[in-house]
């Protein structure tokens, strides 16, 4: 089993995390952008909180043929589906007055547009804390010198041509009769999977197997985001933000 080639790279310099996500094909840019902007709902909360939301777009080029530009229901439901992921990641009592917003706009699609997403997206979240911590606007509990932050991970997989099969491209995802996402913390606990039977329904046996070959690939995901991390955050945050278990 092997996934595509994941490169993580810095990028953008105006946000406050900043990172392009690429897995061979399929590329998307990533940032996170800090504010005190909260909702209205969360103004008033008791204890303070923060928020963490994001928003999901294709680049018009970033498929053949030409994209439509401007958000539609799939965009909607995607971006949903990183908000909720991006917000497993920390408790959002320890950012209190802190909003975060985090941007991935797709520049070229080839399948797997939203796990990527996720996964540059969770960087780019750790890239901006790193920074709110080393300009003094995030601190940690004194007793653990921690901040309750892991990063989030995801992966594509599917049965096509009768076998399990993971991280597919938009051929493979195009024929895929059973098609699923799945997101992972790094204590490997599952935070959401999406599965549907695109033109079949599967066995708990597949599932099994399908979620085996999901384990294994954001296993591999996993090192490179933490490996990039290690590079690109300071000493200090690095030692409060970064777990490997």
């Amino acid at each position: 089993m092997s996934i595509r080639s994941v490169t993580i790279e810095t990028f953008n310099t105006g946000a406050s995390g900043s990172v392009l996500f690429s897995a061979e094909n399929t590329r998307v840019l990533c940032t996170a952008s800090l504010s005190t902007d909260l909702p209205g709902w969360l103004a008033s909360k008791e204890p303070p909180s923060g928020w963490i939301s994001a928003e999901y777009n294709m680049l018009p080029g970033s498929t053949s043929p030409r994209k439509k530009r401007g958000t539609d229901g799939r965009s909607t439901e995607i971006q949903r589906l990183i908000g909720r992921s991006l917000r497993a990641m920390v408790a959002l009592t320890s950012i209190p007055g802190l909003s975060i917003i985090c941007d991935c706009e797709v520049i070229q699609a080839d399948g797997g547009t939203r796990t990527a997403s996720i996964s540059g997206a969770s960087v780019a979240l750790m890239l901006a804390l790193g920074r709110a911590i080393d300009e003094g606007k995030l601190t940690t509990a004194a007793e653990t010198d921690r901040l309750p932050v892991e990063l989030v991970s995801a992966i594509s997989a599917g049965i096509v041509d009768g076998k399990c099969v993971v991280d597919l491209d938009y051929d493979k995802d195009s024929r895929a009769d059973v098609d699923l996402n799945a997101v992972q913390n790094q204590r490997k606990e599952w935070i959401e999977l999406q599965g549907t039977g695109e033109r079949s329904g599967f066995s708990r046996a597949q599932l099994d197997e399908i979620l085996e070959l999901c384990d294994t690939a954001i296993e591999q995901i996993r090192e490179r985001q933490l490996d990039f991390l290690d590079n690109h955050l300071s000493a200090r945050s690095a030692g409060i933000l970064l777990a490997r278990n």
